[in-house]
């Protein structure tokens, strides 16, 4: 079965020559998201909490453009800029998964794409 490439409007455009998610047998990966607004395409960082809560609607919508969920989440990898931020940012994550989180790490990056101060990427499987 060939790869699928994934897309949805709910979703940011990728801003670049990637895809926002790759369905591979029944695994899907999604790339890296930031806080784009998928309408306006302008940044949603007023705050961290902020930022963090549009990232994850961003990763949301596109788990849901492949019918996926939260629920079918086995790993995430979460880039911040300031690792002091990680327990604002772990607080709006964990809001995501109530129960059995999946698998992760975070680690601390000198730079992010638009100069945003988070971005998660993860791995789904049905």
């Amino acid at each position: 079965m060939p790869n699928q490439i994934i897309f949805t409007p709910e979703a940011p455009a990728p801003i670049g020559p990637y895809s926002q998610a790759v369905l591979a047998g029944n695994t899907l990966y999604i790339s890296g998201q930031i806080a784009l607004d998928p309408d306006t395409g302008e940044l949603i960082n007023e705050n961290i909490t902020e930022e963090t809560h549009a990232v994850m609607k961003n990763l949301e919508a596109v788990l849901r453009g492949a019918k996926f969920a939260f629920s079918d989440v086995v790993k995430c990898t979460i880039f911040i800029r300031d690792m002091g931020q990680f327990g604002t940012i772990n607080e709006a994550y964990g809001q995501y998964f109530k129960s059995n989180p999946p698998a992760r790490e975070t680690v601390e990056v000198s730079k992010l794409p638009k100069n945003v101060n988070v971005e998660i990427s993860c791995i789904a499987v049905k």
